[in-house]
Formats: structure tokens, C-alpha cells, sequence
């Protein structure tokens, strides 16, 4: 199911992009569903949060949301058409931000992941 390219050079921070395919509409449409599934990835990476999240539904039925956390973030976007979740996490490299990935992946139970890590800055 799983699909990551990783690029270890030493940085500041680690950037996760992902896509979840394969997940229900349903969850995908669900903003409050997703809100606290940007706090559980947040709070099980060990993340400092600034802020509640920013949680736009928009006109297509998909949902936008950013969680700006200590200097970092999680944004999302969903594709209920496309039974599709685009990810971004960017977290201090002290941090573990595949646990963050692993909260949604766990939860959405998507049928394919691809994903990739980057050392940024």
C-alpha cells in the first residue's frame, strides 16, 4: 500500500507530502471529522499548537484546513470525488513527523499512500 521516496540530507525541519487514495467520500467531506484529525496528528507528534485550526468546507464538498503549530504546520485538502486527502507536514526535524501521517493513514483507512520525506532548510 505504501509508496515513500525519502531524502535524508541533514535540515531544520522535515517536510512529509502525502496522498491518501482510496477514502470515503463521506470522511472526506467531513470538516469536524477532519479538525480533530489535525489535532490527534498534531498532539501524537508532539507538536505545539498556536491556534485552532482554519477549517474552510468548499463549494466542490472537499474541505481546506491549516493547523499552524509552533514553528510548523499540517495542512490538508480533500477530493471526495476522487476519494482523495493531500497532506502537507512540516515539522521541526526534532520531531517525528510520521507519526502525524500515521494518525490520518490509521484513521482513513486509505486504500494506497504515497508519500515522500524531505530535510528542508
Amino acid at each position: 500500500m505504501t509508496k515513500m521516496q525519502s531524502h535524508s540530507e541533514a535540515g531544520a525541519f522535515t517536510h512529509v507530502i502525502a496522498d491518501l487514495t482510496g477514502v470515503a467520500a463521506a470522511a472526506l467531506r467531513d470538516a469536524s471529522g477532519l479538525t480533530g484529525l489535525l489535532i490527534a496528528a498534531a498532539s501524537a507528534a508532539g507538536f505545539s499548537i498556536i491556534g485552532a485550526p482554519v477549517v474552510r468546507q468548499l463549494p466542490d464538498g472537499g474541505v481546506a484546513a491549516v493547523l499552524f503549530l509552533d514553528a510548523c504546520h499540517i495542512t490538508l485538502r480533500t477530493l471526495p470525488d476522487r476519494e482523495t486527502l493531500l497532506l502537507d507536514i512540516l515539522a521541526p526535524a526534532t520531531r517525528d513527523a510520521q507519526k502525524a501521517l500515521d494518525v490520518f493513514t490509521r484513521r482513513l483507512a486509505p486504500k494506497e499512500l504515497r508519500s515522500e520525506v524531505r530535510a528542508r532548510g
